[in-house]
């Protein structure tokens, strides 16, 4: 299950989708999430999918690889669908006491799960695509004019950058310290839900310990090399604009108002 998590992973390419622009690619992303929460309907779902199939197509990411991610949300999206289908009023189709299943509720429940999924496949793709670096900045580059508003977008960057590159480095301490546990006799699938909730602390407390060590020395090399904020640093890599880049920006808004479109003919 941890060896499934590819949010915050990156997946080496040589593909259109790596080759462009961070700020274009965040931009991308988060059209395409809008477009998540816009559509509606059977023609704007098929508007979505054949746009999330043809980034998947050109990132050169195999799909195997990013439907992993899916597993460690399984729950989350069990526990949305089983709300929208029980608690949504509307056209009954099965009763059983207390419990009724709506016309409404069901295709409520089809299309949350749907947006869920690719959530997840979208955001991934962006993290798959583009190095933690990239990703830094392409937000500070992208949401500079918020520092007149003295609002501190190197530092929000920064702090984003580093939650991405810890997240692989805790998924491999999390694997090492439960093969440790369970080499030891511990049990962390088999009781009751109480018992599962107790084996679990012998895991997270050398975990929290660890990812507090880890955040310490990184503080302390930080500060031994002079880390004082965003003000006057220069890039070694200046990001610029190519023609692909000015492609993908068209193609983006060609898509957003394809669905917008949909959403208000259909």
């Amino acid at each position: 299950m941890l060896r499934d998590i590819t949010i915050g992973q990156y997946y080496p390419a040589d593909s259109v989708i790596h080759r462009l622009d961070p700020r274009t690619k965040l931009m991308a992303a988060l059209i395409y999430i809008l477009s998540l929460f816009i559509f509606r309907g059977w023609a704007g779902f098929a508007a979505v999918t054949l746009g999330l199939i043809l980034m998947i197509a050109l990132s050169r990411v195999p799909f195997g690889y990013m439907v992993r991610g899916l597993k460690a949300i399984v729950v989350i999206l069990v526990i949305t669908i089983l709300f929208n289908l029980f608690l949504t009023p509307g056209e009954s189709l099965v009763e059983i006491w207390k419990v009724k299943i709506t016309w409404e509720g069901l295709k409520s429940a089809g299309f949350m799960a749907v947006r869920l999924t690719y959530l997840i496949l979208g955001s991934s793709l962006l993290t798959l695509t583009t190095t933690p670096n990239q990703l830094t900045d392409g937000m500070e580059k992208a949401f500079k004019p918020f520092n007149k508003l003295h609002i501190p977008v190197h530092e929000i960057s920064m702090m984003m950058s580093i939650a991405l590159r810890f997240i692989p480095i805790l998924i491999e301490e999390t694997d090492k310290i439960m093969k440790a546990q369970l080499a030891r006799g511990a049990e962390f699938e088999s009781g009751s839900l109480i018992k599962k909730a107790k084996s679990m602390v012998p895991l997270l407390v050398p975990l929290f310990v660890s990812a507090f060590r880890r955040a310490n020395d990184l503080a302390m090399a930080m500060e031994a090399r002079c880390y004082h904020g965003g003000e006057g640093r220069t890039k070694m890599k200046p990001l610029k604009y190519k023609r692909s880049d000015g492609a993908a920006y068209l193609l983006s808004a060609g898509y957003f108002a394809g669905v917008i479109a949909l959403r208000i003919l259909l």
